[in-house]
């Protein structure tokens, strides 16, 4: 019996800091990201990884995954994959990494995942710009200099 094509489901998408593979082969996911806070415009970021786990679909497709400014439609940074599932119990990981990014602006960012141009999920960055501490206090336990 021949499936029919079927889109598959985003299972999970989390924004981090790294993605490694043990010799397990499962995934090791390091510093889950929640937003950004910086001191300074522009900010340069050596890399940022999305972790995305799709399942419950039959056939090929294209996931893409784009980090969008905040006028929402200034796309910064993209990436594409191609994958396959033969059958709606298996399930495919992409871990995607976006490297040497330049923020130029504060505001909320948006990580958009598709596939075969299908908006799945759209998410919240947000890139704060604080102001230092003028008057920084010593870790507790350390005498003031």
């Amino acid at each position: 019996m021949q499936m029919t094509r079927i889109l598959p489901d985003l299972q999970c998408s989390l924004l981090c800091e790294q993605i490694r593979r043990e010799a397990t082969g499962n995934f090791f996911i390091i510093g889950i990201v929640d937003g950004i806070a910086t001191q300074q415009l522009p900010l340069m970021i050596s890399q940022l990884c999305v972790f995305n786990r799709w399942t419950a679909g039959v056939g090929q497709f294209k996931e893409c995954v784009r980090l969008v400014a905040p006028d929402q439609t200034t796309v910064l940074h993209k990436s594409e994959a191609k994958f396959e599932l033969k059958d709606p119990a298996q399930y495919c990981t992409i871990p995607t990494a976006f490297r040497q990014m330049e923020f130029k602006a504060a505001g909320t960012h948006f990580i958009e995942v598709l596939v075969d141009d299908v908006m799945k999920l759209r998410y919240p960055m947000p890139l704060v710009l604080v102001q230092p501490n003028p008057n920084p206090q010593p870790p507790p336990g350390r005498p003031a200099s």
